[in-house]
C-alpha cells in the first residue's frame, strides 16, 4: 500500500469532504480524488460511501483507520528525530499561532531570526485551530491553551491582559455602558462559539448578559478592526487595543489575564533551526530575556 496515499486518506476522514481535505493538506481537490482512488485501486476495496454532502465511511474504511494512523505517528516520530539531531542552522520550521499573536509578536521574531540565519525558511500557520505537533502539522506552536501531552515541551512566554473596549465614535453615539447594567441597550463585539452560538455571559468578569451580540468571528484581529470602527463594545486584548486610536477603555477596573505558551515537540526542541526561532519568540514576548 502507498503510505501517501493513506495519508490522503486520512485527511478525507477526518475532514467529511474532499474539499476539506484539500483545503488542510494545501492541495487541490482532485489531486484528493486520485489519490482516494489510487487508494483504493490498491486495496481492491471502496472505503467512502459518496453521499452529496459527505464522505462516509464503509466498514473497509474504518478497518483501515487504525493501522493508517499507526503508520502515519510512526513516519512522523522518524521524522521528528532525524530533524532533532540536525545541527545546521538551514531548512525549514513550521510556527503556528493566531493572527493576533503572530502580528505583534511572532512575525517580528521571524525577521530577527532571518537576519541572523538566513538558511531558515519559516512557514507560519496563523489560525484560531489547534496544530498537532505530533502529525508535524507544526514544529512549533504559540498558543493561548497549555496542551498536557506527555511528548511536548511548553513553556509560558507570558501572561497578558485584556480589557473592556468600545470606539470613540460608538460612545460618542451611544454612550458608555454603566457597570453592573448588563452591558443594557449596547451592542457586544464578540468570538464565534464553536458549535452553538451563545451570548457571553461576562466581558472581563463585568455581566453581560443584557447586551445585545450584533458581530461574531473567529479571528481576533477582526475582533479588534469591528470594535475600532464602531461596531459595538468587546473584551480586546490590551496589547492590541491600546495601539488603536480609535478604540478606548472602558471600565479601567475589569481586566481578565491569559497566559501565552509556547509549545514544541520533544524529538525536536533541540533541533538548531528550533532553537534559533525559539530565542527570538521568548525575546518577543519579554525583552529582558
Amino acid at each position: 500500500m502507498n503510505w501517501d496515499n493513506a495519508r490522503f486518506f486520512l485527511e478525507i476522514a477526518r475532514a467529511g469532504t474532499l474539499r476539506a481535505a484539500a483545503r488542510r493538506m494545501r492541495v487541490d481537490q482532485a489531486t484528493v480524488g486520485r489519490r482516494l482512488a489510487a487508494l483504493e485501486d490498491e486495496l481492491g476495496a471502496r472505503l467512502f460511501l459518496r453521499t452529496p454532502s459527505l464522505y462516509v465511511l464503509t466498514p473497509a474504511g474504518e478497518a483501515l483507520v487504525e493501522p493508517a494512523e499507526v503508520i502515519e505517528r510512526s513516519v512522523a516520530q522518524m521524522e521528528r528525530r532525524v530533524m532533532g539531531i540536525d545541527e545546521r542552522l538551514i531548512g525549514t520550521v513550521r510556527v503556528a499561532t493566531t493572527d493576533s499573536l503572530g502580528k505583534r509578536f511572532v512575525i517580528p521574531a521571524i525577521a530577527r531570526m532571518r537576519a541572523e540565519h538566513p538558511g531558515i525558511e519559516v512557514i507560519c500557520l496563523a489560525s484560531q485551530d489547534v496544530a498537532s505537533l505530533t502529525r508535524r502539522e507544526a514544529d512549533i506552536a504559540i498558543r493561548t491553551i497549555r496542551p498536557d501531552a506527555p511528548d511536548l515541551i511548553v513553556r509560558r512566554l507570558a501572561t497578558l491582559k485584556t480589557g473592556i473596549y468600545a470606539s470613540r465614535a460608538y460612545l460618542a453615539a451611544r454612550g458608555t455602558p454603566a457597570p453592573g447594567d448588563g452591558f443594557a441597550g449596547h451592542d457586544l463585539v464578540v468570538y464565534q462559539q464553536p458549535v452553538v452560538p451563545t451570548k457571553p455571559s461576562v466581558l472581563c468578569g463585568e455581566p453581560a448578559g443584557a447586551g445585545k451580540v450584533v458581530f461574531r468571528t473567529s479571528s481576533s484581529v477582526t475582533l479588534v478592526e469591528a470594535t475600532a470602527a464602531g461596531i459595538g463594545v468587546a473584551e480586546l486584548p490590551c496589547y492590541r487595543a491600546d495601539a488603536e486610536p480609535e478604540l478606548v477603555r472602558i471600565m479601567a477596573e475589569r481586566s481578565a489575564d491569559f497566559d501565552v505558551w509556547l509549545v514544541a515537540h520533544a524529538d525536536l526542541y533541540k533541533t538548531a533551526r528550533i532553537q534559533a526561532l525559539i530565542r527570538e519568540l521568548v525575546g518577543a514576548f519579554d525583552p529582558a530575556a
